[in-house]
């Protein structure tokens, strides 16, 4: 079954010189870890807001475990998690506050709420940590809360844009151990990053898209011994979208 059914999606924003999206597809088959990577302005961020119903397409379809994104929204919400780049949390609260919190609006009950809270905190190695305000977290702390969050009702899908973006070390390793785990019990994943090391660590297939447009799929293996002289994954990206910086 698919996890993920992009069909020729096309988006235009007013006042923007292109089209964020101009004609995109790609699917994911469940219990993948999948990474949609491309350089800043593709259009990973306007395709995931698309997935979780927070803006629709000027044409074509998405659809999540077979329910459109757009029209049936309320269904695909209920699967899917979402771990923003941005950290969607408040940091006048503590770790446990803001998971309590979330918990209520998915409709969890407390009983509920405290054992999933405890058992992924313990995972992600918050445990310590439960009762501290998020203002007080690093930056690797504050990442691994953002999944925590994300993870409450247990979703079938989740969503992660720049995971491990401006984490340490021992924290990236944690959350990448994680999501390996995560995807172990049945459960599919979508990345991005622009970490082309961490990709091909833990992506099953990646997509690259860029200006709006699929531009190839497969294993990272199968890129790399595919395309001419590329060593490693960082070298496919470059070859498909050029040395020209993206700002």
């Amino acid at each position: 079954m698919l996890a993920i059914e992009v069909d020729d999606l096309h988006k235009n924003y007013k006042g923007a010189w292109a089209p964020a999206l101009d004609g995109f597809s790609f699917s994911v088959a469940q219990g993948k870890i999948s990474g949609l990577l491309g350089p800043n302005g593709a259009g990973k961020t306007t395709t995931i807001n698309i997935l979780c119903g927070l803006i629709a397409p000027d044409n074509g379809t998405a659809k999540v475990f077979g329910k459109n994104c757009s029209t049936e929204s309320i269904h695909v919400r209920n699967k899917i998690g979402v771990a923003p780049q941005q950290v969607a949390l408040f940091g006048n609260l503590t770790a446990i506050e803001n998971l309590r919190y979330i918990g209520r609006l998915y409709g969890l009950s407390d009983s509920v709420i405290n054992k999933r809270s405890m058992n992924l905190l313990e995972l992600l190695g918050l445990s310590a940590h439960a009762d501290k305000r998020i203002n007080a977290y690093s930056g690797g702390m504050k990442r691994r809360a953002n999944i925590i969050a994300s993870l409450l009702h247990e979703p079938e899908l989740l969503i992660l844009d720049e995971p491990t973006a401006g984490v340490d070390v021992q924290s990236r390793a944690l959350i990448l151990s994680f999501l390996q785990q995560y995807r172990q019990q049945g459960k599919t994943i979508l990345y991005t990053s622009h970490l082309m090391d961490e990709a091909q660590q833990i992506c099953d297939e990646v997509t690259i898209i860029d200006e709006g447009k699929f531009i190839i799929n497969g294993t990272p293996g199968d890129l790399i011994r595919e395309t001419t002289d590329c060593k490693k994954l960082e070298d496919v990206f470059l070859h498909y979208t050029g040395h020209t910086v993206r700002d």
